[in-house]
């Protein structure tokens, strides 16, 4: 976990330093040299997040088939550049640490499955200004995604495993989200659902993938 928070902070101090980006210079004919002042050709943003995650597992593997919604932190940073100048289209990427899995019985006992990752969303984002300072952002994309820990927990057997080890997941994820979010001056919020295509199962013959409702507040910057 000491070696998440430190990538987190340096991701978060890079999107910083990209968002302080230097405006060129243009010309006004009408007032000579004194009048050079800085434009900006596209917008460029960054953004801090924090929220919950509401997950599940589903699975052919009884064993493996969490139903049940599970609740999880969902903390990260983006970064977000503008694609033309005057458009309202953006394409927005970054990294999260999300709490995804499920809960559910196999042979009587409960089941709870922990699937911690490290994900990055490639987003397109419409901003719908409403009056320069109020808007709302509807956005869809995908996702990719790798597992960095969770646990397997039998509550019958009082015993807990890897959720990534053999027995368990596959560490890699990737899927499609939908989502809508608004803006008031800085202050951003986010509703949205992360669709999992990729089938996390390790056995050829099962099919297990995830699907989580996240919602998150933060601001842009």
């Amino acid at each position: 976990m000491k070696r998440l928070m430190i990538m987190m902070m340096g991701l978060v101090l890079t999107l910083s330093a990209s968002a302080q980006y230097r405006r060129p210079y243009y010309y006004s004919p009408n007032h000579g040299h004194s009048n050079y002042r800085y434009s900006s050709p596209v917008e460029v943003y960054g953004g801090l997040r924090l929220g919950a995650a509401f997950s599940t597992v589903s699975s052919d593997d009884r064993y493996l088939n969490g139903g049940s919604m599970k609740t999880g932190l969902d903390v990260g940073a983006v970064v977000g550049v503008q694609l033309g100048y005057r458009s309202p289209v953006y394409f927005e990427t970054g990294l999260s640490y999300i709490e995804k899995g499920g809960e559910g019985s196999y042979n009587g006992s409960k089941f709870t499955y922990n699937l911690d990752y490290l994900e990055m969303p490639l987003l397109m984002k419409y901003k719908i200004d409403i009056d320069g300072r109020f808007s709302v952002q509807p956005f869809a994309g995908g996702y990719v995604a790798v597992g960095v820990g969770g646990k397997i927990k039998d509550f019958g057997q009082r015993q807990a495993y890897s959720s990534f080890d053999k027995e368990g997941f596959s560490r890699f994820d990737g899927g499609v989200r939908l989502g809508c979010g608004v803006q008031y001056d800085f202050l951003y919020a986010e509703l949205g659902y992360d669709i999992g295509l990729a089938n996390i199962s390790h056995d050829y013959f099962d099919t297990s993938r995830t699907g989580s409702l996240f919602a998150t507040i933060g601001v842009n910057f």
